[in-house]
């Protein structure tokens, strides 16, 4: 997938994969049904989300007067992306990326 928004471009061809994240346990015909993959951009260490959802997710598409499914790109800054992958993420994926940002308790 691959978009530009606000001049910069985002590509899941060319960024890293952070991690995937989804709503477990509901089904695709689910209006709440998601899933998506935090990226990284190589040069300028952008974050950003890439998925698909059902018109209850932030996914959706207008589609006339109502919200159906869509798929979408969505910039998030580095604590966003963080807070994202605290939520959905391994422990060790979480690491990986975030390591320096990360304190112990």
């Amino acid at each position: 997938m691959r978009r530009i928004i606000n001049g910069f471009r985002y590509d899941t061809d060319r960024a890293q994969l952070v991690g995937e994240g989804g709503s477990s346990g509901l089904s695709g015909s689910d209006f709440r049904w998601w899933q998506a993959g935090l990226y990284v951009t190589p040069r300028a260490r952008r974050y950003f989300l890439a998925g698909e959802g059902g018109p209850m997710t932030r996914f959706g598409q207008r589609v006339g007067d109502m919200t159906g499914y869509g798929e979408a790109i969505i910039p998030v800054t580095e604590d966003e992306a963080l807070e994202w992958a605290e939520q959905f993420l391994t422990t060790a994926e979480v690491e990986a990326t975030f390591g320096d940002s990360i304190e112990d308790a």
